[in-house]
């Protein structure tokens, strides 16, 4: 199970809680899009995740930003994905990004408001923020391996799931 989180914005932990953190235990991979803003809370999920992938967002300090790519592109159950904190020229920079790096997903973060969008051949997710969602719900996603790709769904921290989207891999 792939976990996708992204705008944490604290000053130590993860902010992990409910489902969040369920998930968080249970994945095989955590992707997380950007401002962790201080490196401890960067440190915070390296100890927690199995394996952590991330890039740095405009909130992070210089000492996680001298840690993290800004941009980062990976495979999981054949689905390619390319992750930023944000792009400039929103949904079509976003998209653009994501075929200039042969993805099939495109992971940001930035605007804390969980989105599922699919532009053309590649699909854009925000997960929105489990610990400061500014106005939206708490939320990250999930991607389960299927046959043909990804299953995903945008959830709460109280684990409610209230988007679902799938991927498929080319």
């Amino acid at each position: 199970m792939l976990v996708v989180l992204s705008d944490t914005h604290r000053t130590d932990g993860t902010g992990l809680v409910g489902a969040a953190a369920d998930a968080v235990d249970d994945a095989d991979l955590v992707l997380h899009a950007g401002d962790f803003t201080t490196e401890p809370v960067l440190d915070a999920f390296h100890d927690t995740a199995a394996d952590l992938r991330a890039v740095y967002g405009n909130r992070d300090s210089d000492a996680v930003s001298d840690r993290l790519p800004e941009a980062t592109t990976l495979s999981y159950a054949g689905v390619r994905i390319a992750a930023t904190h944000r792009q400039r020229g929103g949904t079509t920079g976003l998209a653009m990004f994501g075929r200039e790096r042969g993805a099939d997903l495109v992971v940001s973060g930035h605007t804390h408001r969980p989105v599922v969008d699919e532009e053309g051949d590649v699909t854009l997710l925000n997960p929105g923020s489990h610990a400061d969602p500014r106005g939206a719900r708490q939320s990250f996603a999930v991607l389960e391996p299927t046959g043909d790709g990804l299953a995903g769904r945008l959830t709460t921290v109280d684990g409610e799931a209230f988007e679902r989207f799938e991927i498929e891999n080319e």
